[in-house]
């Protein structure tokens, strides 16, 4: 082709003749598809060319009679389901649920072959026209015409019904038809299931878990009861598992939590010799188990467990605290607390799965009545004091740790800390002198947990009385390398030099030491004022200890471990064989109530009593007279002789320790005012008091009217000043 000639546009076109279809086409072609449609649900299938059939229906569509095609379907169709349900309706008892199956089955078969033949329809002609689909026709169709005929609807529901009442009460019935029928159900659509099955089913459910759980509740204990609500609702569950729809488990459980376990959950947990407070009574972890488990399930179950647990906590905490009984012993009224607390970790982690809210609810139990009674920080120190002298002895390190840790629990729980830190730093000042610590780590791993709880302020003294222990023994090898051979025929003298602010508070005391020990102890005190410029040494004799080699009339001879105050007055006895109490006390020279104590442990304790007295009694009076027991002995070679001493505080010195934990509160209670102060410069006075008391609060609870005092004290030494207009602002003064 030359480049000069025009390029030619090809176009075709349609024939211009006209096709021309057989007016009886159409009906010739439906008779052939209806006769195949009669034939599918007659189970004559099987000599059909179903590619002959598509072809027929396909042309149908295509010229046009798609609308006959598909309204023919549904006469068709709806004529042979109406047959269906009157098969249906006339099948007695048992066999209506199978006859209702097998048509099911038979319908759905039908359907699937007949959506095939039509297959070119519902991809074309009823999307066009916006009609229902083959299949979801044949459900709908199923539905109308077999499902909600009026003689197969209720009994329909009703046959479910009576089956599932069936198998609650134990029978045995055919789950493999019921998941059929179901399933029918919730392939019609959520609509059918819900409001022909599920709704009814929930509310006789409803009636029936009411019914059983009211009969249930008036026969059976609390433990039992809870049994069978578990095994009602997990029955539930595996019913939903074999033949209902997964979205009932939550519907039908929700009916059994409401109707059996939060209806009665006030009366389950109150439940006389059977309840919560029975459970943790006996430690029945398995019923408390299966409680938590239920009542987790209801709203507010897991607040009312733990109400009213935390009500019988707190009731039998305050019962402990106030028994006298209790309070008499120390190591026993701290072990109580131990043990309770121990039950109720065991409770917590094994039933109630380590909840939170009920280990806070522990907590809050335990610091509400541990704070009931004021000499709780004495005798958790007293306990510790009893176990780091001798409870400890022999015990593992791990072990050692897990007590020390529950101590520190306990410590946790106490408002005044500063009350625990006195009488702790006294007892640990006893341990320390006397020797009779059992592990120098146990008792630095209590402080060195007391100081990551409260910081360093807390345990500074305390670390500084373990420094001086050390201190001392450096100062005792300089002296004795000194003076170790004037002293050689002498008593041996080992002295602690304990550093005023760091150990406890002691009151000037007078004691008259024998002359044995006179020229050693005046050599210490020039050896130690001579290497260390300014300062000061004062004896305290009422803390130290001695250790004496004794004969006596039997010739029997012993080592006796004593006081320094015992020693005094043993040692009097080297030079006169009777000595009443007023020579006694004028020759050593020792308080009269310390002296006493000391007299009643060396003369009235059997099996220690080196002295003799008369009258002989358990009290010492002013007229009595001493002597060696000449027929004293024991088996023991080395005899210790404590000092008869009550273990808690007498009440002038718990008054005494009260008012010195006081007066240690003030320049702490100042020093915070001042930090606030300082920082925000201007505050009215309840937001102080409410700034210290929180501040405060980890070492001790601040009482409101000592806080005013404070503030008063630093108005009149300039440190603050009220406000001109308003007299309850305050202003910090830099």
């Amino acid at each position: 082709m030359s480049s000069g000639q025009k390029k030619k546009n090809f176009q075709i076109e349609a024939f211009k003749h006209k096709v021309v279809v057989d007016p009886k086409y159409a009906e010739k072609t439906w008779k052939i598809l209806e006769h195949a449609i009669h034939e599918i649900y007659n189970h004559n299938a099987s000599g059909l060319s179903f590619e002959e059939l598509y072809r027929n229906a396909y042309n149908m569509v295509l010229h046009k009679f798609g609308e006959k095609l598909y309204s023919g379907l549904v006469t068709t169709m709806t004529f042979h389901l109406q047959t269906m349900c009157k098969q249906v309706e006339v099948t007695h008892g048992g066999s209506f649920l199978e006859e209702l199956n097998a048509k099911w089955t038979d319908h759905n078969q039908a359907l699937q072959m007949i959506r095939d033949i039509l297959m070119y329809m519902d991809r074309s002609f009823i999307n066009s026209t916006q009609k229902t689909p083959v299949h979801e026709l044949g459900l709908n169709l199923w539905r109308d015409n077999v499902i909600h005929s009026e003689k197969i609807q209720a009994r329909l529901l009703n046959t479910i019904l009576e089956l599932v009442y069936q198998e609650r009460n134990g029978e045995v019935i055919n789950r493999g038809l019921m998941r059929n029928i179901i399933k029918m159900l919730m392939d019609l659509g959520p609509l059918v299931y819900e409001e022909d099955f599920e709704k009814p089913f929930l509310e006789v459910s409803a009636d029936f878990y009411r019914s059983e759980s009211q009969e249930f509740i008036e026969c059976s204990d609390c433990g039992e009861y809870l049994k069978k609500a578990e095994r009602r609702l997990n029955e539930e569950i595996e019913r939903v598992s074999h033949y209902l729809d997964a979205r009932s488990e939550s519907k039908i459980t929700n009916v059994v939590e409401k109707e059996m376990i939060a209806n009665h959950m006030s009366r389950l947990v109150h439940m006389e010799n059977s309840g919560l407070v029975k459970m943790l009574l006996d430690d029945k972890f398995e019923d408390l188990r299966r409680m938590y488990t239920l009542f987790r399930r209801v709203p507010d179950g897991l607040s009312t467990i733990r109400d009213v647990m935390t009500s019988h906590i707190r009731e039998t905490g305050k019962q402990l605290v106030t028994d006298p009984e209790k309070s008499k012993n120390s190591v026993e009224f701290v072990e109580s607390l131990l043990e309770k607390r121990d039950k109720y970790d065991k409770i917590i982690s094994s039933a109630f799965i380590n909840d939170k809210t009920f280990q806070n609810a522990l907590n809050s139990s335990f610091e509400y009545f541990i704070n009931l009674n004021p000499r709780s920080p004495e005798y958790i120190s007293l306990f510790v004091d009893d176990k780091l002298r001798k409870g400890l002895k022999g015990v593992k390190e791990e072990e050692v740790e897990i007590i020390l840790d529950k101590v520190m629990m306990l410590f946790r729980y106490l408002q005044e800390k500063d009350v625990f830190e006195k009488y702790y730093k006294q007892h640990l000042a006893k341990r320390l002198l006397s020797g009779k610590t059992v592990s120098d780590d146990a008792e630095r791993s209590l402080i060195v947990k007391l100081k990551t709880e409260c910081g360093y302020q807390f345990t500074s003294k305390l670390e500084g009385m373990f420094t001086d222990m050390k201190t001392s023994q450096d100062t005792m090898q300089g002296f004795y390398a000194a003076y170790g051979a004037e002293l050689v025929n002498g008593p041996t003298l080992v002295v602690q030099v304990l550093t005023t602010g760091s150990w406890p508070t002691q009151p000037n005391v007078t004691c008259n030491l024998p002359s044995e020990l006179s020229i050693p102890c005046e050599k210490f005190h020039a050896h130690y004022l001579g290497t260390h410029n300014g300062r000061r040494l004062s004896w305290q004799t009422n803390m130290g200890t001695a250790d004496l080699r004794a004969s006596f009339g039997n010739g029997q001879k012993y080592e006796l471990n004593v006081s320094t105050y015992q020693m005094c007055v043993l040692m009097l006895f080297n030079s006169s064989n009777f000595l009443s109490y007023r020579e006694i006390e004028q020759a050593t020279e020792i308080v009269s109530s310390d002296l006493k104590r000391c007299l009643q442990s060396l003369a009235c304790v059997k099996g220690k009593n080196v002295l003799r007295k008369e009258p002989m009694s358990k009290d010492i009076a002013e007229d009595d007279v001493f002597s060696v027991n000449d027929k004293f002995t024991s088996k023991l070679r080395k005899v210790k002789i404590g000092t008869v001493v009550a273990q808690k505080e007498s009440e002038p010195e718990k008054q005494e320790t009260r008012q010195r934990v006081e007066e240690d509160r003030k320049p702490q209670i100042e020093a915070a005012i001042v930090r606030i102060m300082k920082s925000r410069r201007v505050l009215d006075h309840n937001n102080i008091i409410a700034e210290v008391t929180k501040q405060l609060q980890p070492r001790f609870l601040t009482n409101p009217g000592e806080i005013k005092k404070r503030i008063e004290s630093l108005i009149e030494r300039d440190f603050l000043e009220r406000d001109n207009t308003d007299r309850r602002l305050y202003r910090y003064l830099a």
